[in-house]
């Protein structure tokens, strides 16, 4: 039970994808949440095993109908104590339920008010219904995304849920809880994930700046445009990952593939780089990945073999580091980043709806009564 958040209060309305991934970083760096889920989810008893989903894991769960008026009355009451408060609602739905920025400031004006959405709180397109699809085509990101020729590839929904989106809102959060405690002024975060998605464009930006990226996709340094900066298959059907930018990195890969005393054009002249990506895709369909891997391992190649996810907790890098770790039967993601001092933790896999509700209502202040007529009345689960 540590972390650097340690001891910071924060409820999660339970949402969907991206806040609670929010909620997950939050809470595996010690944050003590209160994940509010719906009161119509929860059973009596409480399943004791744990819920499916891996990014509710850490926090306990109280399920509130937040319809009835004691069930918002309760949230007002938590949010007296807490640091923070997140919600994943369209624009306008918690303002409708009485927990909007307004209600819940006046309660704890030192509290931060962190809204997770898709094209943010205004702006024409913000009461529209998306998906990370739509919020990174809308960025710029997707149509950068893929080969040459090829429509652009969705990088599954990392970019636009969970790097420009969950991550964005837990630095959010914790920025301004610190900033809260030393003005003593809570503040409302509008984190959306077309300016999440836009803000992991910076690079590509500055290349574009300096006239050396292209707006054709699958052209350029880094989209698989480069030889030295692609995927290739080998005799068994996997994959190579090379990324050898640097020179003095390329010029191990090439000494590795056996062709460094070979009459090669320059790295940067990509007018031969296609014709040199279909050399290299040549020589690495010579061995199985697993040979390949032998034969760039300990060195600055930069080449790594393409693991699926299966396989990915199994790599000796990996074990090693405790990359991944095991939680109730469940394989899954560690904790990161890693905090030497106060390392993080799973406090707990992921919660039932209602699991924790005379528990953690108790830490938060209200008597075995008070939940019991809570609970009688209906506005908990």
């Amino acid at each position: 039970m540590s972390g650097p958040l340690e001891g910071v209060r924060i409820i999660e309305l339970a949402g969907l994808g991206p806040a609670p991934f929010a909620g997950m970083m939050l809470a595996d760096a010690g944050a003590d949440i209160i994940r509010v889920d719906r009161a119509d989810r929860a059973t009596y008893p409480p399943r004791e095993d744990p819920h499916v989903d891996l990014m509710n894991r850490g926090r306990r769960s109280v399920a509130v109908d937040l319809k009835h008026p004691d069930g918002v009355a309760l949230v007002l009451r938590l949010v007296e104590q807490a640091d923070g408060l997140m919600e994943g609602f369209r624009p306008g739905v918690a303002e409708r339920l009485g927990l909007g920025p307004e209600e819940c400031l006046a309660q704890n004006p030192k509290l931060v008010y962190g809204r997770m959405t898709g094209y943010g709180q205004d702006g024409p397109m913000a009461p529209a219904a998306g998906h990370d699809i739509d919020y990174i085509a809308l960025s710029g990101a997707l149509e950068a995304i893929g080969r040459a020729g090829e429509r652009p590839v969705p990088p599954l929904n990392l970019v636009g849920d969970f790097g420009g989106g969950g991550m964005l809102l837990a630095f959010g959060m914790v920025s301004a809880i610190l900033g809260a405690r030393s003005t003593g002024v809570g503040q409302v975060i509008d984190a959306a994930m077309v300016d999440g998605a836009a803000a992991l464009m910076t690079m590509t930006y500055t290349l574009r700046s300096a006239g050396v990226w292209g707006d054709v996709r699958g052209t350029n340094l880094l989209d698989t445009g480069a030889h030295f900066y692609e995927v290739y298959e080998t005799a068994d059907g996997r994959y190579m990952a090379v990324g050898a930018i640097e020179p003095q990195f390329y010029a191990e890969l090439i000494r590795l593939l056996g062709l460094e005393n070979d009459d090669l054009p320059g790295q940067m002249d990509s007018a031969a780089w296609p014709a040199m990506k279909d050399r290299f895709a040549s020589i690495f369909a010579t061995h199985t990945r697993d040979e390949w891997e032998a034969v760039f391992a300990g060195s600055d190649a930069c080449v790594a073999p393409v693991l699926s996810p299966a396989e990915a907790p199994d790599h000796p890098h990996n074990k090693t580091r405790n990359t991944f770790t095991e939680v109730a039967g469940v394989v899954q993601p560690a904790p990161a980043p890693r905090f030497l001092g106060t390392p993080g933790s799973i406090r707990r896999p992921p919660p039932n709806p209602g699991q924790h509700a005379d528990e953690a209502l108790a830490e938060w202040g209200l008597s075995s009564n008070e939940v019991t007529d809570l609970r009688t009345s209906g506005a908990i689960g």
